[in-house]
C-alpha cells in the first residue's frame, strides 16, 4: 500500500530531518524532490503546484531556518500540508438514528468494486450494531445480482432482489419500502455501473437517487486509476451529487495519486478505503494517519487498534504465562498465525511501524513460508499440536503428505518452534528482571 510514494517521501524526511541547520537551498532542493515525487505518484498537477508553493513559502521563513530543530520543523510543515491535502479530519457516515431507516447510495463505474464494497460496508455497519439490507439494483452486469446475494450471505446481511426485474428505480423504491416496513436501520443501494460515463447512466442514477432520497451518496472509485479517480468523482458530483468517496483496491495502490488528489479536486472527503477482498477489508480513512504512512513515519495508532480487535488483555496475559513456563504449544503457535492474518498482511503491519514504512518489500517477507507453516500445523492432530515431542519420523511423514509439503519443511518448522519458545522465555524473563530493577530504583529513591 503506497509503497513507492512512502519510500520516496521517507528518503526525503530522513535526509532533511537529521540536519541541525538548513539553508534556503536545502529547502528548495527538498521541495523540488517533493514535487517530483507527487507528480510520479500521479497527483493532479494543480494540486501539486498549490502544495509545493504553500510548503515553500512557509518553509523558507525565519520560523523554520532559525528554529532549534529546523529539519524537524520542515517535516512538520510538510506533514500538516499533507493532512490538509488529504482532508483534515476523519469524516464518518452521516446517518439517522437506529430507529429510522438511513439510505446509502453507491455509485461508480463498472469494475470499480462497487458490489464487493456494498457487502464490506454492510459488514462494517453490522459490526456497529446496525441492521442492514442491501438492494440489488445493478440489473445490467451479468450475474451482478447473484454475486451480491452470495456476498450478502457470506457477511450475514439480507439482500433484496427481484427476479427478471428491468427497472432499477422500481427495485430501489421497493427495497426502501421493505426496509422501512421491516425496521432495517440502513439500506445500501448497489447501482448499475458502466464501462464509461454516459448520459443514460447518469439519468438513471438521478432517478434512483430521487426515489430513495439517500443520506449518503458514495462514489466507489478504483484507487489504482490515480488522479483519474478525482476527475470521475468530480463528474459524478456534478451530474448526480455525491457526499463522499470510498477508494477501492487501496491495498494495491503503490502511488497514492487518487487519495492525494480527491479532496482538492472535488471538495468531497474520502470516507473509507478498501484494503483486502475480505469482508473486514474496509477501513475508515484518517487523513492524519495516512499522511504519516505516506511520509514513511508509520501509523502506530491504526496498528494498535487492529491488534486490539483480535487480542484482549486476558489473552495477552495468558500468552505471557505460557511463554514464561514453556507451555506455549504448536496449538498456540497456530492461534497466533490466525490472529496475525486477522490483523492484516505482515507487509501491511510493517508499513505501520515508524522507520519501516515503505522499506520492506513483499519479496523480503516469507509470506509463502507462513502459508506452508499453517498447512503443516493444520495437518497435525490436536494432540500433536499440544505436545510436539510425540511427533516422530512416522508422524512427520504423514504430516508432510497431508500438508503437501516435505519432511524437511516439517523438520524446519519444529526446529523454528523450539527456538521461538526459547526466545519467548528469555523475553519474558528479561521483562521481569527489568521490572524488578525499576521497582528497586523507585523504592531506593524514596
Amino acid at each position: 500500500m503506497l509503497e513507492k510514494i512512502s519510500q520516496k517521501f521517507g528518503d526525503i524526511v530522513r535526509t532533511i530531518g537529521g540536519k541541525a541547520t538548513i539553508s534556503e537551498k536545502n529547502v528548495e532542493d527538498a521541495v523540488e524532490q517533493i514535487k517530483l515525487t507527487l507528480l510520479e505518484a500521479d497527483v493532479n498537477l494543480r494540486v501539486v503546484r498549490r502544495f509545493v508553493n504553500a510548503t515553500l513559502e512557509e518553509a523558507k521563513g525565519e520560523k523554520v531556518l532559525r528554529s532549534v530543530n529546523p529539519g524537524q520543523m520542515f517535516i512538520k510543515i510538510v506533514y500538516d500540508r499533507m493532512v490538509g491535502l488529504l482532508g483534515e479530519g476523519r469524516q464518518d457516515l452521516v446517518l439517522k438514528g437506529p430507529d429510522t431507516t438511513s439510505v446509502i447510495l453507491l455509485l461508480g463505474l463498472q469494475g470499480s468494486g462497487k458490489t464487493t464494497t456494498a457487502a464490506k460496508l454492510a459488514f462494517h455497519l453490522k459490526g456497529k450494531g446496525r441492521r442492514v439490507l442491501i438492494a440489488a439494483c445493478d440489473l445490467v452486469r451479468p450475474a451482478a445480482v447473484e454475486q451480491l446475494a452470495v456476498l450478502g450471505a457470506q457477511v450475514g446481511v439480507d439482500v433484496y432482489k427481484e427476479e427478471g426485474a428491468s427497472d432499477p428505480v422500481k427495485v430501489a423504491a421497493a427495497a426502501l419500502a421493505k426496509a422501512k416496513h421491516e425496521l432495517y436501520d440502513v439500506l445500501i443501494v448497489d447501482t448499475t455501473g458502466r464501462l464509461q460515463i454516459d448520459e443514460s447512466m447518469m439519468d438513471e442514477l438521478v432517478r434512483v437517487r430521487a426515489a430513495v432520497k439517500p443520506d449518503e451518496s458514495l462514489l466507489v472509485a478504483d484507487a489504482m486509476t490515480g488522479q483519474a479517480a478525482a476527475d470521475i468523482a468530480k463528474t459524478f458530483d456534478e451530474k448526480v451529487g455525491i457526499s463522499g468517496v470510498i477508494l477501492s483496491k487501496f491495498d494495491s495502490d503503490a502511488r497514492g495519486g487518487a487519495a492525494l488528489s480527491l479532496r482538492s479536486v472535488t471538495g468531497k472527503p474520502v470516507k473509507f478505503v478498501g484494503v483486502s477482498e475480505k469482508p473486514e477489508g474496509l477501513e475508515p480513512f484518517y487523513p492524519d494517519r495516512m499522511a504519516s504512512r505516506i511520509l514513511g513515519m508509520g501509523d502506530v495508532v491504526s496498528l494498535v487498534e487492529k491488534a486490539q480487535e483480535v487480542y484482549n488483555q486476558e489473552e495477552a496475559l495468558d500468552l505471557e504465562k505460557k511463554m514464561a513456563n514453556e507451555s506455549f504449544s504448536l496449538e498456540d503457535y497456530l492461534d497466533q498465525i490466525s490472529k496475525v492474518k486477522k490483523v492484516g498482511s505482515v507487509k501491511g503491519m510493517l508499513d505501520m511501524i515508524p522507520g519501516l514504512a515503505g522499506q520492506v518489500s513483499e519479496e523480503q517477507l516469507d509470506a509463502e513460508g507462513m502459508k506452508y507453516e499453517e498447512a503443516i500445523l493444520r495437518s497435525m492432530t490436536k494432540k500433536e499440536r499440544q505436545n510436539h515431542l510425540i511427533i516422530g519420523q512416522t508422524r512427520r511423514t504423514r504430516i508432510a503428505k497431508g500438508s503437501g509439503t516435505s519432511v524437511a519443511q516439517v523438520n524446519r518448522l519444529l526446529k523454528k518452534f523450539e527456538k521461538t519458545r526459547l526466545m519467548m522465555k528469555k523475553m519474558v524473563k528479561n521483562k521481569g528482571a527489568m521490572a524488578k530493577m525499576m521497582q528497586g530504583q523507585q523504592q531506593g529513591g524514596r
